[in-house]
């Protein structure tokens, strides 16, 4: 009911309104900007004449110009560390074991995979006077800084087992025998 009302609004009088504003006085434009008047100049044959008019001592001081020049050798910024690497990194063959088929072939050296991570703490956690930091550090191609930050924050999970509850506790709680 409400798009019926506002459409009789819309159309009604419409060609009275429409031809009111089309015979209305257009206003009168805005005077142009100088410029605007030289861009006309333009056109004219006596300044086309001027540009295409060759000057004989022009001609002659711009033939006695000689220029030289010589760039300077290019300096390259360090972006202090955040540089793209100029050559290839050195890489090595990870040390999986039997895990092969679930991680990366090659690793950059002074890195080390997830399962190799994961490998060499839990070897760490069980034998620690075997895998000492430094072998840790030697095997892997790592920092011996950052061997020790490795063992002292990263500890792999371990499997507790906590005792059954008693069979006292298991009784009480018996299903009832249908008949």
């Amino acid at each position: 009911m409400g798009g019926r009302v506002t459409r009789v609004f819309r159309n009604f009088n419409v060609e009275n309104r429409a031809s009111r504003e089309i015979s209305k006085e257009k206003p009168t434009p805005a005077p142009r900007h100088r410029t605007a008047r030289l861009d006309t100049m333009a056109d004219s044959r006596e300044i086309k004449e001027e540009v295409l008019r060759k000057d004989d001592r022009f001609l002659t001081l711009l033939k006695d110009v000689y220029v030289e020049s010589r760039d300077p050798p290019v300096r390259v910024k360090d972006g202090g560390g955040e540089h793209l690497p100029s050559k290839q990194e050195e890489k090595r063959l990870t040390k999986l074991g039997r895990l092969e088929a679930l991680d990366v072939k090659k690793v950059s050296k002074g890195k080390i995979s997830l399962v190799e991570a994961l490998t060499l703490l839990n070897n760490h956690k069980l034998q620690p006077q075997i895998w000492t930091a430094e072998k840790i550090a030697a095997e892997y191609s790592l920092e011996l800084k950052e061997v020790h930050s490795l063992l002292e924050f990263f500890i792999p999970f371990t499997v507790m087992e906590f005792p059954k509850e008693t069979k006292k506790a298991i009784t009480s709680h018996k299903p009832k025998q249908l008949t």
